[in-house]
């Protein structure tokens, strides 16, 4: 459910599976979702080959206010890596690590950014 009447948790969680159905399409497998730690949240972890993928998934109706890459502030990204390094901890994580954004701006094909930082 879109529009009005849904909540920005299920406007989330609806693009959020959109872009996990689009990385899995492309050959990415799904290591874990929406990992919280008190310095933040990863929206998808995937593995590709030996690498582990740290994916934000970013939504806007429109680019009226900038696009959804635009979205990704410098204190965001802070907050992505902060809850990598905790992830990593962890995990004991030992493997290469990218960063990608998946911006999906209205109703167009998602923009799979690859080392987006």
């Amino acid at each position: 459910m879109t529009g009005k009447g849904a909540s920005a948790t299920q406007r989330g969680k609806q693009y959020e599976d959109l872009a996990l159905d689009f990385l899995l399409d492309q050959g990415l497998q799904l290591v874990t979702r929406n990992y919280r730690c008190r310095w933040g949240e990863l929206d998808l972890l995937m593995q590709e080959h030996n690498t582990l993928i740290i994916v934000e998934v970013r939504y806007r109706k429109n680019a009226r206010y900038g696009s959804a890459v635009e979205s990704i502030t410098a204190n965001k990204r802070a907050r992505i890596v902060a809850a990598t390094k905790h992830y990593i901890m962890t995990y004991k994580i030992n493997q290469p690590i990218r960063f990608d954004v998946l911006a999906i701006t209205g109703d167009i094909p998602p923009e799979w950014i690859k080392s987006a930082f």
